[in-house]
């Protein structure tokens, strides 16, 4: 399975990486929305992305609109992960995430979750 990433919190993004590299999955990290971007203009050929809401330059939010806007990743399913209010980015997200939790997370849980959406879609 390919994963994308996306979390300004360098600890977050290590252990994301360490445990879908367990299973032999591939991981790609972006730092931000604008970062995630530019990968995805070139290898559109991810099962999942998982995003953080509260980024520099460009949020969590703002990356899942341009992601659903564009038709090489707007089939992808795409996580979010925040510290903030659930409900709050519910609501004011012109699009839902596939899933949004909150933190602090467990990682094996998001792994697992991430597992499952990702399976799903086929490339």
């Amino acid at each position: 399975m390919r994963v994308l990433v996306v979390d300004d919190d360098a600890i977050h993004l290590l252990i994301l990486q360490r445990i879908f590299e367990r299973s032999n999955d591939s991981v790609v990290i972006a730092h931000n929305g604008m970062e995630a971007l530019k990968v995805l203009e070139s290898d559109h050929g991810f099962n999942v992305i998982l995003t953080d809401i509260m980024m520099p330059e460009m949020d969590g939010i703002e990356l899942l609109a341009n992601l659903k806007k564009n038709t090489n990743s707007n089939t992808i399913p795409v996580i979010g992960f925040t510290a903030g209010d659930v409900e709050y980015y519910r609501s004011i997200s012109p699009i839902a995430f596939d899933s949004l939790v909150s933190k602090p997370i467990d990682f094996w849980d998001l792994y697992h979750l991430a597992k499952l959406k990702g399976s799903s879609y086929l490339n």
